[in-house]
């Protein structure tokens, strides 16, 4: 039966349509402007950025955290297999994502300049759509530095970490066409103090340990290997342990459950007991805790990394709908509160991003460079401390553009915002990283050095920049911030981190807004929104500059 005309309420309109169909890569003018000005290859990003912003990638996405893995722990027959089952969804952005090496960390003698910042912009890009996959992407990426402790163990396993084919088959990995890793390190009573670890490893005589004890936290328990911390004769020792043995035989490794996690669901994590599982030694047994800091160290610089991308993408979400929706005979972008708001948001995500760049920008150049070595080592957990604790307000205040529409799940901002509290855990919680950036300018002269360095190359063209440096080397010279007050102090290292950053790469404009609403008021806001007066001009730069289509 047809339906009455005066019946026939539901008239759609005034509502944004889903944004896809865009470049990923060419709409951020961070990007550009960075690899401008350091005269750095851009590579396939542009493809890459393409590529992801097609409805069919940003659908994947979606489909890969509405369907989450599932733990098959037993075959009909009731053997105890131990495997978790993906969806399709999440197959084929692991094969994506590797093929265009997101997880391949540079080969010992790459000429390639830029590969750490080329391949940290890749995540950069993949995680707004997805971030899940990008867990076992980066643990894939940074276990090559800690396998390269031991020689015989990487010259077998790394070729297959850093090839661009995803192989997802339970098999003997030698034989496999790519090969994952995961990591295990904490456990239920010790969390971040993995010293009080209780994990045993007996030799059994033939050069490989016998592992026994269980893992609070297992990242990616589908990974073909993982590096992990057990006690034997030596000490806490770092050890290689897989999940499929060489004679195709499943190792001694049990999954007694999969975390329900509040955000990250496409991804799996799990609880693990050793059972006699083989485990190969990774350097220097004594020293575990020490050779498995190199992959910490990278994931810390991906969990940077993560964090930025999830604020790009809030932003440009609450961009696309403000400048869509209109409310009060205008759209919601031409309203002055709204613009304050993302003109806020812009500042705080362009010098977010800046600081990640520039962090993969020194891991480029550790290798060579002892001033950019100590910059990687402590200016990470200055980054991941500041950006990380960030995020989760972040994406909020991006999603509140939205109003309810941003609350839902069909909704890309709601799924950020499950995901913006991870990568301030993962790897290290606020207080962790905060209290290794004291220790090392406590102890590491050259790290308290190449902190000053990279501040002072901001200097000359702020007053109040130049004032604010000046305080807080005064500090770091006279080492005069106790335990109680780290946090505040990593805060405002960060903070001035940002600002060098954004005004040796952003416009003038933004700089200038940047350090007045940053440094200049005496006590910032705790709210997003709260800049003092700007001209029409400045904020319109600011505005239009967000997002390029």
């Amino acid at each position: 039966m047809e339906m009455k005309s005066e019946f026939l309420t539901h008239e759609v309109y005034n509502q944004p349509e889903d944004l896809n169909g865009y470049n990923l890569f060419d709409s951020d003018l961070t990007l550009s402007e960075f690899f401008k000005v350091n005269n750095a290859e851009v590579g396939d990003l542009s493809d890459f950025g393409k590529l992801l912003g097609s409805s069919l990638v940003i659908d994947l996405g979606r489909e890969a955290n509405e369907n989450p893995p599932k733990l098959k722990a037993y075959d009909k027959g009731g053997n105890r297999i131990d495997q978790v089952e993906f969806h399709p969804a999440w197959h084929r952005l692991m094969e994506m994502t590797i093929y265009r090496g997101v997880a391949s960390f540079p080969e010992p003698d790459d000429p390639a300049k830029d590969a750490h910042l080329r391949r940290a912009v890749g995540l950069y890009l993949v995680s707004q759509i997805e971030a899940g996959h990008g867990c076992p992407v980066s643990m894939t990426h940074a276990s090559v530095p800690t396998l390269r402790h031991e020689p015989s163990l990487a010259s077998v396993w790394e070729p297959l970490l850093r090839s661009r084919v995803y192989d997802s088959s339970n098999q003997n990995p030698l034989r496999k066409a790519g090969l994952t890793m995961g990591m295990a390190m904490t456990e239920k009573q010790g969390g971040s103090d993995v010293r009080s670890n209780s994990t045993q490893a007996r030799p059994l005589g033939d050069g490989t340990y016998e592992l026994i004890g269980h893992k609070w936290f297992c990242s990616a328990p589908m990974s073909d290997g993982f590096l992990t911390l057990a006690y034997g004769p030596e000490g806490q020792g770092c050890f290689l342990v897989p999940r499929i043995l060489e004679d195709g035989t499943k190792n001694g490794i049990r999954i007694e459950r999969l975390k329900d996690k509040l955000g990250n669901r496409s991804n799996a994590s799990a609880e693990i007991e050793f059972l006699g599982a083989v485990g190969f030694p990774v350097g220097d047994l004594s020293r575990g805790v020490k050779t498995i800091m190199d992959m910490v160290g990278f994931c810390r610089l991906d969990s940077l990394v993560g964090s930025a991308s999830h604020m790009r993408q809030s932003l440009v979400q609450a961009v696309w709908f403000a400048s869509k929706r209109s409310a009060f005979s205008k759209r919601l972008v031409e309203h002055e509160l709204m613009r304050n708001v993302l003109v806020d948001l812009a500042l705080e995500s362009k010098a977010s991003t800046l600081m990640a760049l520039r962090m993969a920008q020194a891991a480029d150049g550790a290798g060579s460079d002892e001033v950019e070595a100590q910059l990687k080592r402590v200016g990470v957990a200055i980054s991941k401390f500041l950006v990380c604790k960030r995020a989760p307000g972040f994406v909020a205040e991006a999603m509140e553009c939205l109003g309810g529409s941003g609350y839902v799940e069909d909704s890309i901002s709601a799924r950020l915002f499950r995901e913006s509290p991870l990568n301030g855990i993962w790897e290290g919680a606020g207080n962790v990283n905060a209290l290794d950036v004291r220790r090392a300018l406590a102890k590491e002269p050259l790290a308290a050095a190449a902190v000053e360095i990279e501040l002072k190359k901001g200097s000359g063209s702020n007053s109040v920049y130049d004032a604010a440096v000046a305080s807080v080397l005064d500090q770091l010279n006279r080492r005069t911030f106790d335990e109680w007050g780290t946090r505040t102090f990593v805060s405002e290292l960060g903070v001035l981190f940002q600002a060098s950053l954004m005004i040796r790469f952003a416009s003038q404009v933004e700089s200038n807004a940047f350090v007045k609403s940053r440094l200049e008021l005496q006590s910032r806001p705790l709210i997003y929104g709260a800049i003092d007066q700007m001209g029409k001009p400045d904020i319109d730069e600011i505005v239009d500059g967000i997002f390029q289509l």
